[in-house]
């Protein structure tokens, strides 16, 4: 958390990041399509690149995040814009908080490999969806751990997706589906450039 407060007031500068966040919703949105009777919870918000593309095709977005830094970031948009839909809380759920509300799709972007157990957050998300809602998770393909240079606070060197849609179906959730959501070409250490590809698995709440 203190990682992403001190990066919170900089955080959009770097280009990549408004670009995957932009990728990442256009597939979330061909994938679910939500509309104007759709309640979100974007887990793991930050400044909000994600909540704010979908803003506009929702009713409304709750923006969900352990960083008070990055959510002053996204309460700044929310103000400058004048944006009537969106709210913002404030949760550690690895200390115990629990997410709270009913919604019809959960989504979370580039943030599960930053929490340690998966599992007792999966069921969260299980147990505040409505009976038919969705879960889209956009995570990073296994990737070595060299996708980030700095792995302070990173758990998971991405994911495998057979052994993610077990862990979904040992949730309980069904109809677990995969697409390629976005690319990210970076330098590695070796000098050289890698690109790293970014999944969003679908999956459902049986009704």
């Amino acid at each position: 958390m203190q990682r992403f407060d001190r990066e919170a007031s900089t955080f959009d500068q770097l280009p990549h990041r408004a670009k995957l966040a932009g990728e990442i919703t256009q597939a979330m949105v061909e994938e679910f399509r939500p509309g104007s009777e759709c309640d979100v919870l974007d887990f793991g918000c930050g400044t909000g690149l994600v909540t704010l593309g979908l803003q506009p095709f929702v009713r409304t977005i709750l923006g969900v995040d352990s960083s008070a830094g990055m959510l002053d970031e996204l309460a700044l948009k929310i103000a400058d814009r004048r944006i009537a839909n969106v709210s913002t809380r404030c949760a550690e759920v690895e200390k115990g908080d629990v997410l709270e509300g009913s919604y019809h799709l959960v989504v979370t972007s580039m943030t599960l490999h930053h929490v340690p157990q998966i599992e007792p957050l999966l069921r969260q998300f299980f147990r505040i969806l409505r009976p038919g809602g969705r879960v889209g998770i956009a995570d990073l393909d296994l990737d070595d751990g060299l996708f980030h240079a700095d792995n302070e606070g990173v758990y998971h060197a991405g994911f495998a997706h057979a052994a993610l849609r077990m862990k979904m179906e040992e949730v309980g959730f069904v109809d677990v589906r995969f697409r390629r959501a976005a690319e990210v070409v970076k330098p590695v250490p070796s000098g050289a450039s890698r690109a790293f590809t970014i999944f969003l698995l679908s999956a459902a709440k049986p009704a």
